[in-house]
């Protein structure tokens, strides 16, 4: 039997048995949730819609677990699938595994807060592994000494070249780094490495959110230094959502060791004003459950409590903005309704020159119908950190 893990220094009280937090009924959730898994839409990017069809149709309430075991219980057919079929066919075994990764992952989503939850998430990890020991190259476990406690890293190195550059991917507020790992493939036909962590605050990552804790990535580069296999001199930064915060810090305090820093959708100063941040938890654009993992992350119980911890974490008030920075991309929606627009121009008005795109139709990290996930990926991010990694090699 998987045992949860030990309660994380985050870990909140749990709320089983409480309703999720939505402005939907249970048909509109119901409905909504499979039009974002046909459309592979997020948080559902990647999920089958034969796999949210099938969960949506069984539950038949707005508690909390009875999504997380909805989702889990069909994962658990996958899971089983795939060990079944591991003696026969490793690429269909593949498959099984990441799908059911995918479930158990949405299952624990967005953040784990129950028993149940606590209890599925190690089981999303396993499933996940197993997945990543099947694809080509294999993904790599990394643990990383750090503060008496150990940094949880999916890396994968392309064959070619050695020492491969390297980017530094941070999962966001509600994904995790397997969510980041999986996503590997277009920085390694590229020669480029992936090294995927969670945020501070979320998943495995060994500290709390707290404004320094920018330390636990700086860890992670005195590790990529030691290695051969890695170029600790070409060392890109990414940042996803909430961990773009990290990003653009990480381009000052970190200037000498990166090329560049990909701030896509990240939190800078008026996101941390409760102006913005109490009506935020009102969106629609975000599915379910937005104030639980908030408050997982700044603590708190109440939304102005959870906004008067938010209030110190502004780059510009803590002086950080004005100062020397590596290159920076600056990416978001024009009509965010996580974290503002305005927060991109606080950015370039401020430090060096840095290059932005905006998509003026653009939802949360710029999404719209039109510039899905993937393709601001591959158009958009991919490209730069490619340029920025490789502009000085033959």
């Amino acid at each position: 039997m998987t045992v949860p893990p030990a309660e994380p220094p985050w870990f909140i009280a749990p709320t089983s048995g409480s309703p999720l937090l939505t402005r939907r009924t249970l048909a509109e959730l119901k409905e909504e949730v499979a039009r974002r898994a046909q459309n592979d839409a997020a948080p559902l990017t990647g999920v089958a819609s034969e796999d949210a069809l099938a969960v949506v149709a069984s539950v038949e309430d707005l508690e909390r677990d009875s999504w997380a075991r909805a989702w889990s219980e069909r994962a658990e057919l996958h899971l089983e699938r795939a060990h079944a079929l591991e003696a026969t066919s490793a690429a269909d075994a593949r498959g099984e595994f990441r799908r059911a990764w995918r479930l158990f992952n949405f299952a624990r989503w967005p953040v784990e807060n129950t028993p149940f939850k606590r209890y599925v998430y190690p089981r999303a990890l396993a499933a996940f592994r197993n997945f990543g020991r099947l694809i080509d190259p294999p993904l790599e476990l990394v643990r990383v000494p750090f503060e008496n406690q150990v940094i949880v890293g999916c890396l994968r190195v392309p064959a070619s070249p050695r020492p491969a550059p390297v980017v530094l991917g941070i999962s966001g507020l509600d994904s995790r780094k397997e969510d980041v790992a999986e996503t590997g493939e277009p920085y390694l036909k590229h020669g480029i490495a992936l090294l995927a962590v969670d945020m501070p605050g979320t998943g495995e990552a060994p500290i709390a959110l707290e404004r320094s804790a920018e330390r636990m990535f700086s860890a992670l580069l005195d590790y990529v230094a030691q290695r051969p296999d890695l170029d600790a001199s070409r060392v890109v930064v990414q940042g996803r959502s909430w961990s773009g915060y990290w990003a653009a810090k990480l381009a000052v305090v970190e200037r000498a060791r990166l090329r560049g820093a990909v701030v896509h959708g990240g939190p800078i100063d008026r996101y941390f004003s409760r102006d913005w941040l109490v009506p935020s938890l009102e969106t629609l654009e975000y599915l379910y459950d937005y104030f639980p993992a908030k408050v997982a992350l700044f603590g708190g119980e109440t939304a102005e409590d959870m906004a008067a911890r938010a209030s110190g974490y502004s780059l510009l008030t803590l002086g950080v903005l004005d100062q020397p920075a590596a290159p920076m991309l600056v990416v978001n929606g024009a009509r965010d309704s996580q974290i503002p627009v305005d927060d991109v121009f606080v950015l370039l008005r401020h430090g060096p020159p840095k290059e932005a795109w905006i998509n003026p139709l653009g939802g949360h990290m710029g999404r719209s119908p039109e510039w899905p996930s993937r393709r601001i990926r591959d158009e958009v991010v991919v490209p730069w950190i490619v340029r920025k990694l490789t502009a000085d090699v033959a």
